[in-house]
Parts: C-alpha cells; structure tokens; sequence
C-alpha cells in the first residue's frame, strides 16, 4: 500500500526517468550498443509499465475495466514477443499524455481554484471594550461584529451597523464596478472593502455564507454529468471489453499476436471518455467567472436546446421599485420642489418616487415651508407651501379643486396612463404645473438584450405577470414580447408553463426566484435574477448573481457553446478511431505511432474544450429606448 501511495505521488518523475532511459536505448541503437539498446527499453518498459498495472488493478477491484488495463496487456503482449522499445514508448506515451491531460484540465478548473483562494481566512472581531481580536473564520458566531477597512476582504454575510465604504463584489456577483454600501445595508462574504471602513453584523457564517454556497454549488455541477456524458460512460461499460474480445479474437483468427496487441493500444477510448467532461467543466468555469452559476452539465445540455423564454414581469423585466418615469412641467419650475417638501413625510410609494427623484437630481427642497397640509384618502394631499395653495394627486384631486386640463394636458395624461404607469398631478394655485408618470421602471438595455437573444435561437418570449393587463401590455409592446398574459397568481403562472411544454417547446423560466419558484421548478430550466439570495441559489438551475440580462446572454451563449464543443470533442474522438483502424489495416500504422496519435486525440480534445474558458458572447450596440416627450425636462424608462 506504501509503495503504491510512493508511486502515485512520484509519477512525473516516473515518466521523467522513462523520457531518459528511452533516449538512452536509442543512443545504444545508433552507437551498435546492443545491451544498452536493450535494456534501457526493458527498464523505461517495467519503470512506466507499474504505474500502470497498478492503476489497471485499482480499477479492477471496483469491477471497472479501464483504460489502463488496455495498455497494460498491450505492453505484456509486447514484452511477450519482445518489442522492448514499442512497449517502452507506449508507456511513456501513455503516462506523458496523462500528465499533460492533467495540466490542461488544471487550466479548465482555475476558477474555482481562484473562487476558493478569494476566500477570507481571518476576521477582525470587536470586543466589548471596544478593541479588536483576529479570530479565524471558522470560529465566527452569527450576531458577532466584525471591522473591514480599506483593502481587506468581508468575511462573513451580515448588515453595516456602522460606516460606509465602496466594495468590489467581483467574487459574487462577477462584476467588478464599485458598489457604494450605506448603514442598514447587506454585504457579502468574500467581497472587498476598496475604500471606507464599516462594521459588519454577521448574520451568516462558514459554509452558510453566499460565497461558500457558491463555490460548493459551481464544484458539484462540474462533477454533475450532461446526458452525452452519460451515455458516454454507458457506452464505454461495454466498449471497453468489447475491444478486449475483438483483440482476442483478432490474435486467434489472424494468428497474428503483434497485430492483436495492437488492436488493444488503438482501442482505447481516451478522446472519446474525456471530451464531455472537459468541455463541460471549462463551461460552468467560465459562468462562474462571469456570475452566471450553472447547476452542472444536464442543465447545460437542456438550456442549448431551449426554444422559448418566460418572465416574470416586477423584479425580472422591471427593477421591481416605483421611480419616476416621465414628467411634464409647465410655468412654474418650483413645482417638483413643492410636491417633493409635502411628500417628504409620507410613506406612499408614489410620494416616496418624487421625494427620491427631486433629491437624485439636487432640486432646491430646503427652507420650502409647508403648512396646514390636508391628506385626501385615495386622492392625495393639498397644503400651503410658501404662500402658495398646492394640490398633489390624481385626477379625481384635480377635479375637485375645479382645475380644468387643456387639450395638450388631456393628451399628455392619457398618454403616460396608456404606458401602463401611475400618473400624480401637481397644481399651483389653481393651475396644473406638472404631470408626473411613476412607474416601476424597465431594466437598462432589456429590449436589446432579449432582441439578441431572437438573434441566438430563442424563438418566442412570454411575459407572466400579476400585474393589471393595461400595465402588461405596456412592459410587453416596449420590449417587443410576443406573447403577455397579465392577472395571474403563482398557480397560473404554472398553468402556462406546462402547456407550453405540452405544445413541445422547451421552456425556461425566468424569475425572482422567491415568488415565481413555483414556476422556476416546473420549466425545464429555472433560472433566478437572484443576486445572491439563498432561494434563489437553493430552487433554480441557474443563477445570475448580478441579476442582469447581459449574463442571461451569457449563459444562453455558453450553453450553446459548450454543448456545441462538446459535439466537436465528440467528432474528433470518432475520427481518430477511425483513422487508427484505417491506418491498421492498410500498415502505415503500428503500436507506438498509433498510441502517439491517441494520446495527441486526448490533448486536442482537452486544448478544444480549453477555448470554453475565454469564451464571451459577441457585444451588440445596444441603443436607449425612449418614451414620447412633450415639453419634459427629463424622461426615464
């Protein structure tokens, strides 16, 4: 058993050492040296051959004919009929093409390597007397603060209680611009204080942390298989021994032990077993480098094959928050200020829109006096601010303080009412000043990402929503959906999805991940605008850290390029095989040349699927949308 682990351990200077004995045998060929030609090859032979055989018995003994066991009877074979060099360069070609297989597929597996070196070690614990302690991570308890300067890594998930700062959240969300984090606010384990100082309440700790799900999540999809994979596997069950009697009865026929042996050196599957795995594993790398986590390579296969996307509308499409989408302003320009001062108290959503956009883009708000201010139920609010008499609401408030709207007036609130948004009307003794459309807000670029995502293959986008069909309908004509059903609960919502799939389309959900999970699980792909959260994580197969549809592409892209490469790794294999056979057959191919070309097929499939790794979807120009505007200072969409 020691002997074993000591060889294992030792195989690159094994094949090292059997790299200079082989040069030294062909040095006695040329130099007339027959014993140094001799058993320089019978050393290289024994030396590579036991690593070999005890690989090939390892295997045995759970029941698996391997690979090894191929090349370990092909080199006895040799040994047999004493080609001492054929058998020395089949093992050396064997453990070299194992050793660069293995250096490559390293490469493909480097960024979970990186994800697990970005990993905190050490927090800096405050103490009750106001200092603080380094304690390993491991030891952190949830409800323990911790204190993050300039420079260091976040380590556990948790909220600021105190201080603000700006934070790389590469290692999450796979985007490294500055994120600006305020009091109250969330940060996560593995993120990097870039400038600031803040002090984090742990709220979770050690592997229930969102960077160490995610590195766990990415690690067991690339070792979850794809269905090619597992007919691959399948196929090799019977393969394998089928080379075993197709040599056997090769040596009987032919009477031809040489050629027998042969057979078994060119039979080995190696390109073939090897080229699912590695392209799968360099694709999900590659999405968890780019913030896109893929729930292994069965998931990859189902969304390349995907025909129609569904989405949910608040929160997927929209940025789930009420903002101010389109103003009008007429005579007097204090009236956005007037409404935001009256708003300022208030806790309605529509209130909350102004008081926020005035303060966005640093309208004068301070020394505005408001007084005797009056809330209408279901209307909205007058007061008197600065001496002047001001009425902010809905229509049905403008009605009745007996403010008459003018043509272009009337045109320009039925127009932003027939974009789906809320409307609030501000007036100023007596004259309409301002029509303000609230909305919540379609996400940046979205029209021109789902454009390029037609462009990719997706033949048909369906929007689901809870919301007012009126509103619907509105999201979907901006963004070009070809199919919006509005007014549904979670239940409906399914309905839809399983009759698309009785309709032979496959479908993948597009969601929150919290409220539509329902939906997420049915459809064939489930995919959660998560940004990090643990439903989201937990209930769908893939994952957008960032929550944006630029890694929607990506990810749609990706698995189309890796189930694409897959089927070149594939092709390649099958080829080689073929060209081996040929090649036997007519005589221009013999043992060593033929293990050569084997294991050359086993590191152009590694170096093909390698190409995963810098893979990124083709950038379209993408243009901004744009709401009629009348006389407006400012629209949003």
């Amino acid at each position: 058993m020691k002997f074993q682990r000591w060889i294992q351990h030792h195989t690159n200077q094994i094949t090292g050492i059997t790299a200079g004995l082989i040069i030294l045998g062909f040095i006695g060929r040329f130099t007339g040296q027959t014993w140094l030609d001799t058993s320089a090859f019978i050393l290289a032979s024994i030396i590579a051959a036991t690593l070999i055989i005890i690989r090939a018995w390892e295997a045995l003994r759970v029941k698996t004919i391997s690979i090894e066991l191929l090349v370990s009877i092909a080199v006895i074979g040799a040994f047999v009929i004493r080609e001492f060099d054929e058998s020395a360069i089949v093992t050396f070609l064997f453990l070299f093409g194992t050793f660069l297989e293995e250096k490559t597929l390293a490469r493909t597996r480097k960024s979970i390597k990186s994800l697990t070196e970005m990993a905190p070690t050490t927090a800096q614990v405050l103490q009750e007397d106001g200092s603080t302690k380094e304690t390993d991570v491991d030891f952190v308890d949830e409800g323990d603060v911790v204190l993050v300067k300039t420079g260091a890594q976040v380590p556990v998930d948790g909220k600021i209680i105190s201080g603000s700062g700006y934070l790389n959240e590469a290692s999450v969300t796979g985007e490294s611009k500055l994120v600006t984090k305020h009091l109250g606010e969330l940060v996560y384990s593995g993120t990097m204080v870039d400038n600031g100082t803040i002090q984090v309440e742990a709220t979770k700790v050690g592997d229930d942390t969102t960077f160490a799900k995610i590195i766990e999540l990415v690690e067991d999809a690339q070792d979850t298989k794809s269905h090619v994979e597992k007919f691959i596997d399948r196929f090799s069950t019977y393969y394998t021994p089928a080379v075993l009697i197709l040599a056997l009865l090769v040596g009987i026929f032919f009477r031809d032990f040489k050629l027998a042996i042969t057979v078994l050196v060119l039979g080995c599957p190696g390109a073939l077993v090897i080229g699912a795995p590695v392209s799968n594993v360099a694709g999900i790398g590659n999405g968890a480098k780019n913030g896109v986590l893929i729930k292994g390579g069965e998931v990859v296969d189902t969304f390349s094959k995907v025909d129609t996307l569904v989405f949910d509308k608040t929160g997927t499409l929209t940025k789930g928050k009420t903002e101010v989408a389109s103003i009008q302003t007429y005579e007097d320009d204090h009236a956005l200020s007037y409404a935001a001062a009256m708003e300022h108290e208030s806790d309605h959503p529509l209130g909350r829109a102004i008081v926020n956009y005035v303060t966005d883009h640093a309208l004068p708000t301070t020394g505005i006096t408001v007084n005797a201010i009056n809330t209408i139920k279901g209307q909205g609010m007058v007061a008197e601010v600065d001496g002047h008499h001001v009425a902010v609401g809905n229509q049905t408030l403008i009605n009745a303080e007996n403010i008459i709207l003018n043509n272009n007036q009337q045109q320009t609130l039925a127009t932003v009412q027939h974009q789906g948004g809320s409307t609030v009307l501000v007036a100023v003794d007596g004259t309409l000043e301002a029509i303000i459309g609230i909305a919540d807000v379609i996400r940046d670029g979205v029209k021109e990402d789902l454009r390029q995502l037609k462009t990719m293959g997706i033949k048909r986008l369906v929007m689901l929503t809870g919301d007012n069909d009126l509103t619907a309908r509105a999201v979907g004509s901006q963004l070009g959906i070809d199919e919006v059903h509005a007014n549904l609960l979670p239940e409906d919502k399914v309905t839809f999805v399983k009759q698309l799939q009785k309709e032979n389309h496959t479908v993948a959900f597009v969601g929150d991940g919290i409220n539509d999970s329902p939906s997420i699980a049915t459809a064939d792909i489930g995919i959660a605008m998560g940004g990090g959260t643990d439903v989201a994580v937990e209930t769908s197969d893939i994952v957008l850290m960032q929550s944006s549809f630029g890694e929607l592409i990506h990810a749609y892209g990706l698995a189309k390029k890796t189930v694409r490469n897959t089927r070149e790794n594939i092709i390649i294999a099958i080829g080689t095989v073929a060209f081996l056979l040929i090649g036997l057959i007519f005589g221009y191919i013999y043992m060593a040349s033929g293990m050569f070309v084997h294991e050359a097929s086993i590191l152009v499939v590694v170096l093909n699927a390698m190409r995963l790794i810098r893979y990124a979807p083709k950038a379209t120009t993408a243009t901004q949308s744009s709401v009629k505007q009348i006389k407006s200072p400012l629209i949003i969409n």
